[in-house]
């Protein structure tokens, strides 16, 4: 098969990290060609050396047999090479369209937009894309699913023979991934070449041709995807082995009830919803995308208001009208969304991890005690092997899944009573996602409760004590975690919407 890239010796390094050493990496006319690694890999930075944005200290780069050094993203467009970024690069007061063709839209005789040509177009992507959205809505009304889809028609809309794809299903359920496979397996038959980073390994047998592993900026080597165990490339990923213990549920009837909530409701996205979390709880949210399990959580910590409904925290009636309310009633929320909810992404790691905390560290004449700001940073970083030069270096600097270790670590700081972790490990690794897992453990060992969301079964199943499912706003039901549960209970439960029990019941 034809090489479209050959990257050879590529080396790249920033103050303090040498992000790449001798990295390597081939793909093939019509290959999927994963990349896989944990987070702090190099993977990342190696797609942003192909792709112009960042320039390479030393090596090669082969397009199609010529040698090329791609000075900006610009550049590597003109040789045929798009890429979908990890972290979104959307403007949120733009529409969908105008997102997609930014800097390129058509334009009539007298040289203004045409609006009209540009939706047309945009459609004309979506519906290649099997995607029911209008092109003129605000990306910034749209949730991070569909934010994901626009970044991904973006890369699409330049018809790129080399396409990078950064954790291109983070955010996507289950439809929305096999409709994302059947473009790839298109884009496949007419030549293209892939590069697909992934953390989820369920994907790689089902959409890779070949796999490179890399680990610590450096090349570990390639396998054929198809004909390699799972195990072997985890292994490969972390240099060492991975293995999870079976889900113990202990008897938590006896536990005192840390959260109750009674009749949330708010419109069609909260539904007169119940339940109870006891301290030592890992109670799951498990449904679709649109369930309402973001939207509860949301509604809990106080960031969106509530029409009707209870909060109980310790027994007793809670007011919770605002972010602070909830934080004071020693409740703390890892969004889904860490870029936008969970980090100020110029500030340095101290400042993120501290940030609500800052009256422990803070005298009563406002001075800030830098000392020991650091030394519980250093603290923090240590028990969460954050992967940082220093505690002061920029967090938009970090890696995506070490970002997301420092919005853990600054609830583990607080030493919140009650956890909510919306989504955990989107985006983080295997042998990350393992730490993340251990660190919940060990906070329900220490008698904290935790709400903890995620898209994934497995992880729900392999967590929770106990499993809430939703659809359409409401709760369907509560199942018991461990293997008292499979993953058709839950599927049955979630996809319980109000049209399907009302024409069960007209036929019976």
């Amino acid at each position: 098969m034809d090489k479209i890239v050959e990257m050879i010796g590529i080396d790249k390094g920033f103050p303090g990290v040498q992000a790449l050493k001798d990295a390597q990496l081939e793909l093939r006319k019509g290959e999927v060609h994963a990349l896989m690694g944990e987070n702090g890999a190099g993977k990342s930075t190696l797609m942003k050396v192909l792709s112009g944005i960042y320039k390479k200290d030393a090596g090669e780069i082969l397009i199609r047999g010529k040698s090329e050094e791609p000075v900006g993203p610009r550049e590597a467009q003109a040789l045929g090479i798009g890429i979908i970024h990890q972290e979104l690069s959307l403007m949120n007061d733009l529409s969908a369209a105008q997102n997609i063709f930014i800097g390129r839209e058509p334009r009539r005789s007298l040289g203004r937009i045409d609006d009209a040509a540009m939706n047309r177009q945009a459609a004309e992507l979506f519906a290649a894309m099997h995607l029911d959205l209008d092109p003129a809505v605000l990306v910034g009304d749209l949730t991070i699913a569909k934010q994901q889809m626009i970044e991904i028609a973006k890369a699409l809309s330049f018809d790129s023979e080399i396409l990078v794809m950064d954790e291109p299903t983070a955010a996507l359920n289950d439809a929305e991934i096999a409709d994302l496979f059947v473009i790839i397996n298109e884009l496949k038959a007419k030549g293209h070449g892939i590069i697909y980073i992934s953390h989820k390994m369920d994907e790689l047998k089902r959409i890779a041709d070949r796999v490179t592993i890399m680990r610590d900026g450096q090349y570990v080597g390639t396998v054929e995807a198809k004909e390699t165990p799972v195990a072997k490339i985890i292994a490969m990923m972390v240099g060492r082995e991975v293995n999870h213990e079976p889900l113990v549920v202990p008897d938590l009837s006896e536990f005192p009830v840390a959260l109750e909530v009674r009749g949330l409701t708010r419109g069609k996205e909260i539904r007169d919803v119940s339940f109870d979390l006891r301290k030592g709880e890992v109670l799951g949210f498990a449904g679709l995308m649109g369930a309402g399990r973001t939207e509860v959580a949301r509604a809990i910590f106080g960031a969106d208001p509530l029409e009707a409904g209870e909060i109980l925290v310790a027994g007793e009636t809670t007011r919770i009208t605002s972010p602070y309310d909830a934080v004071k009633a020693g409740i703390g929320y890892l969004s889904e969304d860490r870029k936008r909810y969970g980090l100020a992404v110029t500030m340095d790691v101290a400042a993120n991890t501290v940030m609500p905390n800052l009256e422990r560290f803070t005298s009563s004449t406002g001075v800030l005690n830098e000392p020991a700001i650091d030394v519980a940073t250093s603290d923090m970083v240590d028990k969460l092997k954050i992967r940082t030069p220093s505690i002061h270096q920029e967090v938009r600097l970090l890696s995506g899944g070490n970002q997301q270790k420092i919005v853990v670590g600054k609830w583990l700081l607080r030493d919140c009573d009650i956890f909510i972790f919306d989504e955990p490990t989107r985006g983080i690794d295997v042998g990350a996602k393992a730490e993340i897992y251990k660190l919940i453990e060990d906070l329900t060992a220490r008698g904290k409760a935790v709400i903890m969301i995620s898209s994934e079964l497995p992880e729900v199943m392999r967590l929770s004590h106990r499993i809430l499912v939703m659809c359409e706003g409401r709760v369907t039901g509560i199942l018991p975690g461990g293997e008292e549960t499979s993953q058709e209970d839950i599927m049955t439960l979630a996809t319980q919407r109000e049209t399907t029990q009302q024409n069960a019941g007209n036929m019976q």
